[in-house]
Order: structure tokens, then sequence, then C-alpha cells
């Protein structure tokens, strides 16, 4: 914006390290720094100044200049590679800038890890409340007319975590900065967005200057900043001078933030209150609970609607119907109405005894919650439905709720989710949906009851994160990766899908034979096309109740692993997007009979060692015999999915009666018995099968095919890759991370490609480190201590055993963990005694991870009362079984964990002790944020 015509030179300098090729670009809000169009933007070039490459730009602007602006790394022809995190920067000049004036902007870039604090998070969570009232900068016009000899220097710092009454101030080596006493340093005024500054007048003769920021408590109590001090100069060798120096600085370095959280379903959680499964309202009691045991988070599995099967298989939370609805299993009846006539009240009393179950009955549950619920509705639609909030609610989320309601009803009416069974509303249309909602229908009332349902999930999840809210608890959700392919969205978006493919993850920790998750692959070019609109509705919706987020499996980000359709396990699948081998490529190095190596691979031989006396059966009904002792599968049951459906209707079966899973299990083997995959759409394009050492198809290959084999296959999946998957996370991380303020963690287990880890660097998205899986090669425990700042750290998860299970299930890799981690020759104890629970929690606490959060059940495990069960009993999925049934069920109510001072009293001394932040914590100035004063001296 331009307030006159004079002339300011601005001189931009930022210390930044490139790479060969590389340079850095600002662009902003005006059209003198390409109105955002990086490639229009201002260039600059590098200068060596002592060991630091400074990037320098310069332009000519209107004085009264303002502008937002970041600074990004691009390549020769200006496309862009890197760019700062976090908020805009914004450029206001200081008042009694004149005609002629030289403004020099020293600046600093802006990484993801400082941005993190600005996320809501912190921002409206930890450190609400720690904002000194929004006071405008003070007059920046200097009291007196300035002669050639002096220079403006503009103190300009972020202080995110500033302490609510506390204030900042400069001090250093110049008596107009306080000679480094901090309380005649240099004021610094609040200016809004965690933002301070201040103008002070300096002679020439009096550069350079040593300096350092210091917060000063409402106590009066002070504390310098950590790390070396920082200076200031003029820069003589321009031909002239800079008379306005702007100091951007970045953030007030302080120590690391550090702080706790507790990890549970919303299911498994057990309440006075609850219909046999844990409800939204009932994350008030864990809230207090984790603010009595010092936890600043909770963490919770997805939450959306799965009511795909109608039974117990929907209890899988990672397999949403909807992207967008709440899962009604969550809902509390009692909680529809003031109003509740007697006999319902009866009803929900004698649900409440007849569902309180050692585990949750998933179907019991969600069938006696939507049985309720429809009396309840009937009772008061009208008033509810003409509310004023319910309108509101209605209009802001009818994108998925009138797509969603109406699935609903066509589910239960066609008796099926697979909509392309629906006749003519296969094919979803906005007209079809305006006719199905339409309020004249006969079944409009069921339509109605899916927006009831809804909007009172909404409230009562509302309720509760405004309450977790105002008691500094984070409430961190969960991301799933994928959906279910009879969902909503492949039914409203069929384009955004690769629907005659499935999702899921290669051999690794979970899994040996790999996973098979059965969601359709997403189709990212179709998602671009709208710059992923239907990703940034998720998470805009998701921010509606979370401050926080994991991204279930981020490695898909980078890149999936993709199966067909027709595939039931996860074993032969292969890289979304990769660079495949091609046929040339592989003729090029000897390799030509492709049938060979892409065919299973069956003979005589084999079908004798998997089947034994039974292998002329085995043979006869699934295989033919196409050429001496050499077998191929038969049309009817060549994939595993054909195999599946033949064992069970086949008129022999009864010849295998007892032993279905055996032959399953050889039939696979034998199918899985090739050494490339070849491209469904492509014929000329294969990819090495995983782990293709392992068979017998690859054994019998001369020596030379296994050599250049076993070199393809490396460079296949741990080197021609890496760039590709870069890039494309890049592309699509990004989107994530801007459409919401909340705080993103990445689910980084498994076999982790080496761009990962410093993409979430670069990105600012916090790793996650779980101690039996280390990350680091040839390590069979992680060690806490060498942690990295940016992870969630946690002794187990909600994909594998709990801390007592995993201690007592195996005696060789206790004793090994007893004697390498925990330090003792002595023999371990076979059972998991609080003593061990305790060392391998504190561990976690003391870890410099931004976060130790801990499975509930594992810090129930801190006292022998809440041990009486088996600990298998306490695993909450398994993922070797695509069929698990998620059902934990805490064996003790939030009420009585609340009453139990002492766990929570022993919690929270493990959080104090280890120096982590936790609710209630008195942050004073010089109690542990910066180094003291003495003597005037830092």
């Amino acid at each position: 914006m331009v307030k006159s015509l004079n002339t300011v030179t601005l001189i931009f300098k930022l210390p930044y390290y490139t790479q060969w090729g590389q340079s850095l670009v600002i662009a902003g809000s005006e059209p003198a720094l390409g109105s955002w169009n990086v490639k229009q933007g201002l260039a600059l070039s590098p200068v060596h100044q002592g060991n630091a490459l400074v990037w320098c730009g310069q332009v000519s602007v209107a004085a009264g200049f303002t502008s937002e602006y970041s600074y990004y790394v691009v390549d020769d022809h200006k496309n862009v590679l890197r760019w700062e995190s976090g908020e805009k920067k914004k450029l206001v000049l200081p008042e009694g800038v004149r005609d002629g004036d030289v403004v020099e902007i020293r600046d600093w870039w802006q990484d993801a890890s400082e941005a993190l604090f600005l996320r809501s998070a912190f921002k409206n969570v930890i450190f609400s409340g720690n904002e000194n009232a929004k006071r405008e900068l003070q007059s920046s016009s200097l009291s007196k007319s300035l002669d050639p000899e002096d220079i403006v220097v503009q103190f300009i710092i972020s202080c995110p975590r500033l302490a609510a009454g506390s204030t900042v101030v400069v001090t250093g080596s110049n008596p107009s900065i306080g000679n480094w006493r901090a309380q005649d340093g240099l004021k610094l005024n609040y200016v809004g967005d965690s933002i301070w500054k201040a103008n002070c007048v300096l002679r020439k003769a009096e550069f350079p200057i040593k300096y350092k920021y210091c917060q000063i408590s409402e106590a009066g109590v002070s504390s310098l900043e950590f790390g070396p001090n920082r200076e200031v100069d003029v820069d003589y060798s321009s031909p002239k001078p800079a008379r306005y120096i702007l100091l951007s600085d970045g953030s007030l370095r302080e120590s690391p933030w550090r702080g706790a959280g507790v990890a549970v379903p919303i299911f498994s959680i057990r309440s006075n209150e609850d219909l046999g499964v844990g409800e939204f309202l009932d994350l008030k009691l864990l809230v207090d609970w984790a603010v009595n045991s010092g936890f600043h988070l909770v963490q919770i599995l997805p939450i959306n609607d799965t009511s795909v099967n109608g039974m117990w298989w929907d209890s899988y939370p990672y397999s949403s119907l909807s992207v967008f609805a709440l899962h009604p299993l969550y809902l509390r009846v009692q909680a529809l109405s003031d109003a509740i006539p007697g006999d319902i009240k009866e009803e929900i009393l004698h649900a409440k005894k007849q569902l309180d179950r050692k585990d949750v009955d998933y179907e019991a549950s969600l069938a006696t919650k939507l049985k309720i619920g429809k009396k309840i509705f009937n009772l008061e639609k009208d008033k509810v439905l003409n509310s004023a909030s319910f309108k509101k609610f209605l209009s802001e989320n009818e994108e998925w709720l009138k797509p969603y309601a109406a699935f609903c009803f066509l589910r239960d009416f066609f008796e099926t989710s697979d909509h392309s069974q629906w006749g003519r509303f296969s094919q979803f249309s906005k007209e079809k949906l305006d006719k199905l909602v339409r309020e004249d229908t006969l079944h409009h009332d069921i339509i109605r009851f899916h927006y009831y349902i809804q909007y009172h999930l909404y409230t009562q999840l509302s309720e509760a994160a405004a309450y977790a809210r105002k008691n500094k608890v984070i409430l961190k959700g969960d991301l799933p990766i994928g959906v279910d392919r009879n969902s909503v969205d492949t039914w409203v978006y069929p384009t955004l899908f690769r629907m005659n493919t499935a999702t899921g993850a290669p051999p690794d920790y979970f899994d040996k034979n790999g996973q098979n998750w059965g969601f359709p692959t997403y189709n990212w070019e179709e998602m671009s096309k709208d710059n992923y609109g239907w990703w940034r509705a998720r998470l805009t919706q998701l921010a509606k109740y979370f401050t926080a987020y994991r991204i279930d499996h981020i490695l898909g980000f980078f890149r999936i692993w993709e199966l067909p359709e027709h595939a039931a396990t996860g074993l032969v699948g292969k890289f979304r997007p990769s660079i495949p081998l091609s046929q040339e490529e592989l003729l090029g190095d000897g390799i030509w009979d492709f049938d060979r190596l892409s065919r299973p691979y069956v003979r005589q031989e084999l079908l004798e060692e998997k089947f034994g006396s039974l292998w002329t059966v085995i043979a006869a009904n699934f295989l033919n015999e196409y050429q001496k002792q050499c077998y191929e599968f038969k049309e009817d049951c060549n994939t595993e999915k054909k195999i599946i459906a033949k064992i069970k209707t086949s008129p022999e079966k009864s010849l295998w009666l007892e032993k279905e899973d055996s032959i399953r299990r050889g039939l696979f083997d034998l199918l899985q018995n090739i050494v490339l995959i070849r491209d469904p759409e492509d014929s000329t394009k294969y990819y090495p099968r995983f782990n293709l050492e392992d068979t017998s198809s690859f054994r019998d290959l001369d020596e030379h095919s296994k050599n250049v084999l076993r070199r393809l296959y490396y460079d296949y999946y741990f080197a021609r890759q890496e760039s590709l998957w870069r890039q494309n996370a890049l592309k699509t991380l990004p989107v994530l991370l801007d459409c919401s303020d909340m705080l993103a963690c990445g689910e980084d287990l498994g076999l982790i490609p080496a761009c990962v880890h410093p993409v979430m660097q670069e990105l600012g998205l916090i790793g996650l480190r779980i101690q039996r899986m280390p990350s680091e090669p040839n390590c069979e425990f992680g060690i806490p201590s060498q942690y990295s700042y940016m992870t969630v750290c946690a002794p187990s998860c909600h994909d594998c055993s709990t801390l007592r299970a995993w201690w007592e299930e195996d005696e060789g890799r206790r004793s090994r963990f007893y004697k390498s981690i925990i330090g003792s020759e002595d023999e371990p104890p076979s059972r998991c005694t609080p003593e061990v629970v305790h060392f391998i929690v504190q561990q976690h606490f003391d870890a410099p991870s931004m976060w130790a959060i801990f499975p509930l059940q594992d810090l129930l495990a801190l006292k022998d009362k809440y041990t009486t069960r088996p600990a298998v009993e306490e695993t909450i999925n398994d993922p070797t079984n695509p069929r698990h049934y998620w059902r934990f069920r805490l064996h003790v109510p939030l009420e009585s964990m609340l009453e139990d001072k002492d766990i929570q009293a022993t919690i929270k001394e493990l959080v104090t002790s280890s120096g982590r932040s936790y609710p209630g914590k008195k942050v004073d100035a010089a109690g542990g944020s910066g180094e003291k004063l003495t003597n005037g001296k830092a």
C-alpha cells in the first residue's frame, strides 16, 4: 500500500546455504515483489561474509511501503524447490523513513520447527492466555531529528512461548540497550502475532554492537535467551550505507519445549455413563485425568462412521464409510434431550447393565444407540430440526451431510454398501441426490434421522473439544490413509480413486507377508486438478474438533504399496508412483524369458512338497499341466480371491475338509512364486516381487540372471525412486499442512525410504519412535535418549502388543533388553513388574523428543492393581489379521481412575522430574527458559 511517492531503497540480506544450481527469490504481496508470482519476484545474489553465505537483493519502493513476503529456493528456471514455513513475513517501514533513505532488512529463514509454536495446538491451547493485551506498536516516530552519523536499528523478535504478564527487552554492549543490565535494556512493544519490536538510534562510531533478547517475568525475574551473542554492524562497503537497519531476528532462543500425552481409542474408554463403549462426552473425564497426571495431550483413533458391512467387521476404525461423518457408536443418548420420557430412561438403564461387558460388543452397542436415538428423534424431531443451531449446522455441512444421509438410506434399502449394486443410483449425480433428500419423499424422516444423529455427534464432540482446550489439553485426532471402497466418498467422487486397486504395506515389522487394507489407492493426478479440494475439506472438518493430528501411514504420501483388487494378501504389490524395470533394460542385461519370470512357477516336486499325498487332488482341481511336470492355475482360480472362493464352494471340498487353511496358504505360495510382476496397464514394464530371493522361482535361475535381478531389485527398492518419491511428497503433504493450523505428526513406521526423514524435517512434521521398532539399521531396540527433538516417542502403540504383553511374550528378547537397555546382568523378571514399567516409561519421559505419548494400558501397568487381566487381552489391533475385532475395553471406569490419586501423582512426578511442561505449570522467565544474568553478564 502506498502512502506517498518518495523513493526508498530496500536491501534484503539473508544468510542461507544452497546447493549447486539453486538460488533465492523473494515473492510478496506487492508488485515490487512480484505479487506472489515467484517467477517475477526479487532475485537475490550470494555474497560470502566470513563463514556465511548471505543472499542479497535490492529494490526501490515508495516511502510508507508495506508488504507481506516470503523467501523461496528456486532452480535455474525459477521453479520452486523449497519455501519458508509458517506465517508470511510482514514488512512495515519505520516511521520517519524519507526520500533517498536506504533500509536494510537483515532477515532469517523461518524453518518449519520454529513455525510449530504458531500452530493451534500451542497458540490456542497450551499458550492460550499467554499473549499480553494486543497493544499497537507505540509510535516509532523518533524524538530527535537524525544527523548524518545516526543509524536507526529496529529490533524484531518472535516470542510465541512468552508467559502471561512477561515483557521482552533487548540488552547488550551499548548504553542505549542497558550495557547488559536487563532492567536498563530497551523495552520492546508487542505488535501482535507473537512479534515484539523496538527502535533504537545509534551513532555510526558505536558499531559493532553485541546483544541478546531477554524475558522479564511479571515478578521482575529476567532471563537471557540461550546461545551466542547476536551482533549488528554497519556495512561500509556499499556506496550508501543504510540509515535504517531492521533486525528480523527470528524466534527467541529458548530451551526446547517438551510435553507429554496419553493415547487411548474412544471405544476403549469405560465410564459410569456409557452404553458398553466409550463416548465423546467421556473425553471430559479423560481430560480431567490427563490434567491431574500432568499431560498436555489426549490422542485418539479415527472417529469417522465405518458402518459399511453392518456387523462387527466395521469395528475397524481406519475403513471409513465417510471421511466427514462421525460414528454414531460414540453418541451419548442420554444427552439427546432434556425431556427423555421415563420409559426410555428405563430402557437406557437396562441397556447400560446389559452392555457392561469385558469387551465392546460393537453390534449390540451400535444397534441399541440407534434404536433409542430413533425413539427420542420421533419425539422431538420438529423442535430440534427447526432450531437455529441445527439450521446453521446443516448449512455449514450440507456438502457432505446430504450425500452421507442419502448413502445410508440407499445402503439400508438395497441391503448393501456396494453402490455398484444400486441400479440407477450406482452413478452419483447432484440431480439424483436432490430427489433423494427432497422434503416431500416418503423416506424423508430416514434422511432427517441421519442429519439429527450427526448434529448431536457434532455438538457432543465440540463440547468435549472445547473442554480440552479450556484445560490446556490438546485433542489429537487421526487421519486414516484410506477409505473403504464401498463408501460415500467413492460413490460421490469415483474419479479420485483407482477402484481396480487396493492399498496395503510391504512386508515389515508388523507383518512378514505384507498387509492388504483393501482401500482403493488415490488418483493423485485427478485430485490435483482442484488443488486437492477433497483433502482440504477433510482437514478443515478435522480442525473443527482437533488441534493436532496423526497422519496415518505417512509413507503413503511418498509412495503407496498398490495391489491388484483381486489380491487378498499384501505380498505381490508394487509401489505407486515408481520407475519400473523396462523390457529394454532387462533385455540389455540378458534377461529375456519374461513369461518364465512373471508367471507362477509351479513344478510337480513343489506340489508334492507342499501338499504331500493330496497333491494330485490339488492339481486336478486347481491346475492344468501345460507340459510335463509343469503346471499353471486354472482360469477360475488364478487370483487369490478366486482361490478363496473355490476352496469354499468347490464340489470337491470334502476332500480337504479341516485342511482349508493350509491348502489356501500353499496355493497362495504357488501363485506368489514369481520373480517379476508384469504391469497390468503396460505389458512392457515390470516390478521385482518383494523378497524375490525367497522364491524357488528365483533359486532355480542361472547365476547370471540371479546377479542381474539382485542388482535391479536393490535399485528398484532402495535407489532409483528416491527423487520421485521426494517430489511426490512435496506436492501432496504441504497441501495438508497449509489448509489447517493443526499440529501434524506423521506415523513413519515400516520400510522407510531414505527421503522420508529429510522431507518430514523440512516440512516440520513430527515423526514417531517406538522403542521396539528402531529406525536405525542393525539395532534391536531404540535408545530414547538418542531420539531427535522432532519426534513423538512411545513404548508401544495401538498396532502392536502393549508393553506388558511384549515383555512377557519372548524370553530371549526380554533378556537382551534387560541387559542392553536396562543394563542388568541379572535374570529379568518373567512378569513385567511396575518397577520395569517405571524404568521404561521414565526413559521415554526423559527423552529429547518433543512429545512422549503413552498408551493408557502402559501407564496403568505402573500399579499392580491394574495388571490383573492377562496382558495379551489389552492389545488393540493385530495387523497380521485383516479381520481383527477392535473391541478392547478398559477394565476400570474413568471415575475410579480419577479417585486413584496415587497413580496420578506417580505419573505427574515422572512428567515434572523430566522437565516436561504440564497444565498449570508456572513458567517463570528464569525458570529454565534461558540463561540468568549474573553481575550484568550472561
